[in-house]
């Protein structure tokens, strides 16, 4: 089962070389756009969830086994899909660094001159709260970069370019496990 499942994995990555051009990829961090199309969502899905989950594992994140829901969101709300996880990556190194028992990878609510935020129930939770609350209070108030997000949701001038940074990060990743890419026909 454990071979077959390698190689289904395989021929996905191969089904997916040709991978769709996303904004951040041909523009700066101040012009790149974070929302997606219904088309660039829908042909990747399998791919992308396989790629972000062996992203957040390499990284020991708690919220790895979650990746399938981050993908969900971003598609049910029109964001790139590697925002969310991308934010969480510069808050909190991926949910390593929270307040305890809160579920807060984000920084989320936690305004200037405050140690703690919004506390979530679980970290699906979290993902949906923050995804909404990115589209709602972000992208349709015209906050539609990475740096125009950045000026209202942290004092640190370089936020923009360190959610980038992972968001660039996920994308490039590729498992360390080499046994992914066998396939025998």
């Amino acid at each position: 089962m454990k071979h077959m499942n390698m190689i289904l994995i395989g021929i996905l990555m191969v089904l997916t070389l040709t991978k769709p051009v996303y904004a951040l990829e041909k523009e700066s961090v101040a012009t790149a756009s974070l929302t997606m199309t219904v088309a660039e969502t829908t042909k990747t899905a399998d791919m992308r969830v396989l790629k972000l989950e062996k992203y957040l594992e390499s990284k020991d994140s708690p919220f790895a086994r979650d990746a399938e829901h981050f993908v969900k969101e971003a598609d049910r709300l029109g964001l790139d899909w590697k925002l969310v996880a991308a934010i969480a990556g510069n808050e909190s190194y991926f949910g390593q660094l929270i307040p305890f028992d809160s579920y807060n990878a984000w920084g989320w609510a936690v305004y200037t001159g405050m140690s703690y935020g919004a506390n979530f129930s679980n970290w699906k939770e979290g993902v949906t709260i923050v995804s909404e609350g990115l589209k709602e209070n972000y992208i349709n108030e015209g906050n539609v970069t990475l740096a125009d997000i950045g000026r209202k949701y942290a004092a640190d001038p370089e936020w923009a370019t360190k959610v980038a940074h992972f968001m660039n990060e996920i994308d490039e990743y590729t498992p360390a496990d080499t046994d992914l890419f066998d396939i025998e026909v």
